[in-house]
């Protein structure tokens, strides 16, 4: 088990997603039709849909949206989305992968690649940066949680491989196969968790600078502003004396 990282540099900045919440909801309403569409209509029997849930959960996602996006998959209404993945650099050479759900590739292609453009970033070809990233499962928990002693003993217990905690929660990773029976244990002893998922998680990570973690910053925020765009994964460590000066 692993000590403390700055695992908030890893993702976007959560703070700016609440102002997003419509946006973000349905972005939600596309990764629980299509986790639904994958599987069983039922969260109990179908592993991504039941993560997909709980992440809309725990932004507030009203229980009609959830109901009417599982309801949607099970009439076989809507777009059939298809997932993508793209890999580039951004400002600093900061390794990105952007994660998609699209039901038009050629769209969701030009505007990726617009923004790695028009934001001091390149997109590459398919396995341009992925190799230096860890495909694993992630579970999340808010500092409410309990201490990092508790989380840790509890991750510990139940088979988590890898636990990342500072003031503003707690980050637990697992194998892919291990990440369900994991959260089920976990949800025994902390509660719920805010999220269930797969992520990619860097070897290594890359300090950015002030000039570069602007750039870099924005470079997300349009990628996240795009409907298709569902992560942003990077391997960019910003100091937080360097985010303090950022806002």
């Amino acid at each position: 088990m692993a000590g403390h990282s700055k695992f908030k540099n890893i993702m976007h900045r959560k703070g700016a997603q609440d102002k997003k919440r419509s946006a973000q909801f349905s972005k939600l309403s596309r990764e629980i039709t299509v986790a639904a569409k994958m599987g069983m209509p039922d969260p109990d029997m179908n592993p991504r849909l039941r993560a997909a849930v709980n992440a809309a959960k725990a932004q507030s996602m009203p229980k009609d949206n959830i109901q009417r996006a599982i309801d949607k998959a099970s009439r076989g209404d809507g777009e059939n989305y298809e997932e993508v993945r793209y890999e580039g650099y951004g400002p600093g050479g900061v390794a990105l992968i952007v994660e998609a759900l699209t039901d038009n590739r050629n769209r969701t292609a030009t505007n990726v690649r617009t923004a790695f453009a028009k934001n001091g970033g390149n997109l590459g070809a398919s396995g341009a940066v992925s190799h230096g990233f860890e495909r694993l499962g992630l579970i999340e928990y808010g500092a409410g949680a309990g201490d990092d002693e508790k989380v840790l003993e509890a991750a510990i217990e139940a088979g988590a491989d890898d636990v990342e905690s500072d003031e503003d929660g707690h980050a637990i990773w697992t194998s892919i196969e291990a990440l369900h029976p994991v959260s089920r244990k976990l949800e025994k002893v902390l509660g719920e968790a805010e999220a269930v998922k797969l992520a990619w998680r860097p070897a290594l990570r890359t300090d950015v600078g002030e000039d570069d973690a602007r750039i870099l910053l924005k470079l997300i925020d349009v990628l996240d502003d795009d409907d298709d765009v569902q992560t942003v994964w990077g391997n960019y460590e910003i100091a937080d004396a360097v985010m303090e000066k950022l806002g």
